[in-house]
C-alpha cells in the first residue's frame, strides 16, 4: 500500500524487525550477529554490512523519496565520496557550480586525483548545460536549490538531456528533502542528502544518504558502501530515525517562518537583495510550483556592505551563528568565511558569494522572536 508522505515520517517502513513489538525501532548496538548453524543466518553478520536499525532508516528513506534501495552513511559528504567511486578515470561529470563548498573541495582534492574530470556551470541555464556535455561525460551533479544563491534546475528538463547521452543525474536534494521534492520521480537516478540537515532536524547526528531508482545500480553502490565501510553506526540511525517520525510538521513551520522573515528582510534599508524560492516575483516560479511542493527554510541575503554583515553576526541573539542548517534552531552562516572558504576567491565572486552575502537557516521557533531578533541586530548595524 502506497501511503503519505507524512505517514512515512512517523511508522517507517512496513518492515518489522522486533518480535517484542517496540513502537520505537530498537537499537542494534552490536558489532557482529551469531549464527544458528554453519551456512545459516539470521539475516545479519556485521553491522558494516548491515545492521537492524540501519535497515530500518534506510527503508525509510528510499520511502520518503520514492526510490528502490537506500544507503545511510557517517556523512553527507561520505555518500558524494561514494557515488563518485562509480565512475572510472577519464570519465566526465558535469556539475551546479554553486552548491556547497565541500563538494568541488571533494572534486578538486580526490576525485581529480583519481582521474575524474569535473565542469561545474550553471546548471540552471539548459543551454550552458548542453554545452559542457563531452563525449566521456558519464554524470549530471545538480543541487537544486543551489547553496546558498537559492538558484533552481529543472531536473526533468535535465534529466532529459542526460538520457539523451547516457548519463546518470545526480541531485542533492539536502535543502527541500523528500518532504518538498522528489528528484527520482522527475527522472533523476540518485538521489543524494546531508541527513545531518532536514532529515536528522536537530543538530546533533552527523548522517549522510544515497537513494536509487534503479535496483541495478543500488547493487552497485551496495558493494562500494560495504567495501570502503562509512557507514552510519546504530545510534545515529536510531537518532534520524526519530527525527524524521516531525519531518512534516518541522518543514512546514521552517517554510512558514522563512517566508514571513524573506518578506520583512525585503523591507529593510540594509538589505539590498533577498534570496529564497518563495518569494512572488522570481523569474523561476513557474518552474519552481511545477518541480517542487514547497519552499524549504534556507534564506540567502546581500546586505549594504562588510561591516553590516559583521555586525549582524554578532549581534544576533536568539538566531545562532553557526555553519550548519536544516536543525530546529535557526542559523545564521558567512558563507565566504565558512560554508564556501575554500571556493577560489575569483569563483566566489562570480557567484555573488562576497563580503556581503549571508545565509540564514530559519528554524521552528515563532517568527515574530526571530523577527524581533534580526530587527535589534539591524539597529546595531545601522
Amino acid at each position: 500500500m502506497a501511503y503519505a508522505t507524512e505517514t512515512i515520517c512517523v511508522q517507517g517502513s512496513e518492515e518489522r524487525t522486533d518480535c517484542y513489538g517496540a513502537v520505537s525501532v530498537p537499537i542494534y548496538q552490536c558489532a557482529a550477529f551469531a549464527h544458528p548453524a554453519l551456512g545459516k543466518s539470521t539475516g545479519y553478520d556485521y553491522s558494516r554490512v548491515s545492521n537492524p536499525t540501519r535497515d530500518a532508516l534506510q527503508d525509510t528513506v528510499a520511502a520518503l523519496e520514492h526510490g528502490s534501495r537506500s544507503l545511510a552513511f557517517s556523512t553527507g559528504m561520505a555518500a558524494i565520496t561514494a557515488v563518485m567511486e562509480l565512475f572510472s578515470p577519464g570519465d566526465h561529470i558535469v556539475a551546479t557550480d554553486d552548491l556547497y563548498g565541500g563538494t568541488p573541495r571533494l572534486w578538486n582534492s580526490i576525485s581529480q586525483k583519481n582521474g575524474l574530470q569535473v565542469s561545474c556551470v550553471d546548471t540552471s541555464r539548459l543551454e550552458e548545460l548542453k554545452g559542457a556535455i563531452r563525449p566521456n561525460t558519464k554524470a549530471i551533479f545538480l543541487e537544486t536549490p543551489t547553496n546558498p544563491m537559492m538558484k533552481v534546475t529543472d531536473i526533468r528538463a535535465v534529466s532529459r538531456i542526460a538520457k539523451e547521452h547516457g548519463c546518470l543525474v545526480i541531485v542533492d536534494n539536502t535543502f527541500l528533502s523528500p518532504y518538498f521534492q522528489n528528484p527520482l520521480d522527475l527522472g533523476a537516478d540518485v538521489v543524494v542528502h546531508s541527513g545531518t540537515k532536514y532529515l536528522g532536524g536537530h543538530n546533533d547526528v552527523l548522517a549522510g544518504f544515497a537513494v536509487v531508482k534503479e535496483e541495478a545500480l543500488g547493487d552497485k553502490l551496495n558493494t562500494i558502501y560495504k567495501t570502503t565501510g562509512a557507514c552510519l553506526s546504530p545510534m545515529d540511525s536510531w537518532l534520524v530515525l526519530r527525527g524524521i517520525k516531525t519531518l512534516a510538521l518541522r518543514m512546514e513551520q521552517h517554510q512558514k517562518n522563512a517566508l514571513a522573515i524573506a518578506e520583512w528582510l525585503k523591507e529593510q534599508p540594509l538589505v539590498r537583495e533577498v534570496y529564497y524560492i518563495g518569494l512572488s516575483g522570481r523569474p523561476d516560479r513557474e518552474l519552481i510550483d511545477r518541480q517542487c511542493r514547497g519552499y524549504g527554510g534556507m534564506i540567502s541575503f546581500r546586505v549594504a556592505s562588510e561591516a553590516v554583515a559583521v555586525t549582524l553576526l554578532e549581534s544576533v541573539r536568539l538566531i545562532r551563528f553557526a555553519e550548519s542548517l536544516g536543525g530546529v534552531e535557526s542559523l545564521m552562516t558567512y558563507p565566504m568565511r565558512q560554508t564556501h572558504a575554500e571556493v577560489p576567491e575569483e569563483t566566489r565572486k562570480a557567484l555573488g558569494i562576497d563580503e556581503t552575502l549571508l545565509r540564514m537557516s530559519v528554524g521552528i521557533e515563532s517568527a515574530q522572536d526571530l523577527i524581533l531578533d534580526l530587527e535589534q541586530a539591524f539597529r546595531q548595524a545601522g
